[in-house]
């Protein structure tokens, strides 16, 4: 090494939340939790957070409280991923300074991510004509009369369109935080977000967004017992017949329980999970796809590559480049 060189690591991918008047808190909130808490027990950090506004005070939906002390709209143009900022009513438009802070993020190829009503903040940039977006469904009809041109997906959790995404309501906040950070960091550092969350690791986008919660009568119809007696067996060659033997109902009942609690079906529900821990393999190491597919319950290594590629977009190989125990050896070096 020269004398008078050193090496610096590369700074954390840089989060910048917009905060515009009558934002909703929690979604706010949501974006600190995911990427703005330090995580010392990864021993790294994941990303540089921010919040910025377009003013030295910021009231917050309903005037619930006056946000203070956050920086100027000047932060969002240092953004590796903006997330604009959702509004109670999507009648009100944003004021001009912000959505020329998310036209010019765009424009230099930041990446865009907006929670519940975020779509409209994107839409009415003009950044959505001709692509897919989701929103909350109490707006999914004002949404399609004033943004024709945008592809939107009424009735799922998130959507991902490349450097734009969407989630739907309050809580996919989470899930797609979550999901952003399973994109940039791989399978086992998501996961160890989720569990400080204590929330759901992974629920796929294409999720429905209402889900039926009924009161349980007797005997308790939750599948929080069967989901754990199955994370437990991904391996083995479980089927939705063999899940709702050892729920002890019908399949059909079982498909109905799926789609009450989870939004989602047994079947879809098992192939995530399998992914998910396919994911996690390869990431502390295992290089043979063989054993990986065996032991994730996906069975081939050719089941394993399309299953990969339409969950995560990359190859198995490219995973474990971006993902794997090597991948970190460039900067530590």
């Amino acid at each position: 090494m020269a004398q008078g060189s050193s090496h610096r690591p590369p700074r954390p991918h840089r989060v910048v939340l917009v905060v515009d008047e009558n934002s909703n808190p929690f979604e706010m909130s949501c974006a600190i939790e995911v990427f703005g808490l330090p995580r010392p027990e990864l021993g790294r950090e994941l990303y540089d957070f921010r919040l910025c506004a377009d003013g030295p005070a910021t009231r917050m939906r309903d005037g619930f409280f006056t946000l203070t002390g956050v920086a100027g709209l000047e932060a969002a143009e240092e953004a590796d991923t903006l997330i604009v900022p959702n509004r109670p009513d999507p009648e009100v438009p944003r004021s001009p300074r912000v959505l020329d802070a998310v036209r010019r993020a765009h424009a230099r190829g930041a990446r865009l991510v907006g929670f519940c009503s975020g779509a409209f903040t994107m839409a009415e940039a003009g950044l959505l004509d001709g692509r897919r977006a989701a929103c909350h469904w109490m707006w999914a009809e004002a949404f399609r009369t004033r943004f024709p041109r945008v592809r939107l997906e009424p009735d799922v959790l998130f959507v991902d369109d490349g450097e734009i995404l969407t989630a739907s309501g309050s809580a996919s906040a989470l899930d797609l935080g979550l999901y952003v950070v399973r994109r940039d960091h791989g399978a086992e550092i998501a996961n160890a977000v989720s569990r400080r969350l204590v929330f759901a690791a992974h629920r796929d986008g294409g999720q429905r967004q209402f889900v039926e919660r009924p009161v349980p009568e007797v005997p308790d119809e939750s599948l929080a017992p069967l989901l754990t007696w199955a994370q437990e067996r991904l391996g083995e060659p479980l089927t939705v017949a063999e899940l709702a033997t050892r729920a002890a109902v019908s399949p059909a009942t079982l498909h109905r329980r799926f789609r009450a609690q989870l939004g989602t079906t047994p079947l879809a529900w098992l192939t995530g999970e399998r992914v998910a821990l396919a994911c996690r393999l390869i990431e502390r190491g295992e290089e043979r796809l063989d054993v990986v597919a065996a032991r994730s319950g996906l069975g081939t290594a050719a089941n394993l590559r399309a299953r990969l590629r339409r969950e995560t977009g990359l190859s198995p190989s490219a995973y474990r480049r971006r993902f794997g125990p090597a991948a970190g050896e460039a900067v530590s070096t």
